[in-house]
């Protein structure tokens, strides 16, 4: 467990693993892949509460990234990505200055303490995790690439509230705009991989989400693969997608981050 401040002073936090065979002494500069899910906060001390436990069981999933600490990268799961909305202002008033924010406290943490190439780090995320990824590389410059699975990316389609956002779109048009990567598309040209399942049921994240925003980016030029896997839903479940999903994610990292060209 690491703990860092970002530049507001809210406290943050993550889990980093080392390959087993790393010599902290020598300080080999390793690719980094960092995985996140945002969440709303009304104050900062709520934001900066740790949730983690230190002590609990490294296990394995589709879900999480741990298994690339075995293929020579440092990962950082579970960062913390707090979004805060104090009094009348509502956290996603600032939504991407705080993701932006989260994600160069975390850099910064993890290269102070010497294990890292900053410019060999990738980000991902499910679902909202996605939708944060996709704007992280639309709205900064502090990546190699990214993983967005099973993600909404033109918040239009989930017009009556998303996450914690309860206001409308035609209360806030402003807010889901500027909060949508599908409306910045044009601006992202950082490697991006999207998955999705063939039958995404969830509300907010049906399976057109990540073929539009594909179809988008692909238009302006961006570096983008997309992966439906079939018969899946909103999780991955089936060993044939699961084994294939960890495959195209360690092709997409080998290739755009371990060995990334200046």
């Amino acid at each position: 467990m690491i703990k860092y401040k970002r530049n507001d002073g809210v406290d943050l936090s993550g889990t980093l693993y080392l390959p087993a065979d790393y010599d902290k002494a020598k300080k080999e500069k390793l690719p980094m892949i960092m995985w996140a899910y945002p969440t709303e906060y009304k104050d900062k001390s709520s934001a900066g509460q740790n949730t983690s436990n230190p002590n609990s069981f490294t296990y394995l999933s589709y879900g999480n990234p741990i298994y690339w600490v075995t293929r020579g990268y440092a990962v950082l799961d579970d960062a913390a990505f707090p979004i805060v909305g104090e009094g009348e202002t509502q956290p996603n008033d600032t939504f991407i200055e705080q993701l932006v924010a989260n994600a160069k406290a975390a850099i910064d943490a993890v290269d102070a303490l010497g294990h890292i190439d900053k410019k060999r780090v990738a980000v991902g995320g499910h679902s909202y995790g996605a939708f944060m990824t996709a704007n992280l590389l639309t709205h900064s410059d502090l990546f190699a690439a990214g993983i967005a699975r099973s993600g909404a990316y033109n918040r239009t389609l989930t017009p009556f509230g998303f996450q914690s956002e309860e206001r409308s779109y035609w209360n806030s048009p402003e807010v889901y705009n500027s909060m949508s990567p599908f409306m910045n598309a044009h601006k992202m040209k950082t490697p991006l991989l999207l998955t999705h399942g063939e039958s995404d049921n969830n509300s907010g994240t049906h399976t057109m989400q990540s073929e539009r925003y594909f179809q988008a980016l692909k238009s302006f030029g961006a570096p983008v693969r997309l992966v439906i896997l079939p018969k899946k839903s909103h999780g991955y479940v089936a060993k044939q997608n699961v084994l294939h999903l960890l495959w195209e994610q360690d092709q997409w990292l080998e290739k755009y981050v371990k060995n990334k060209k200046d």
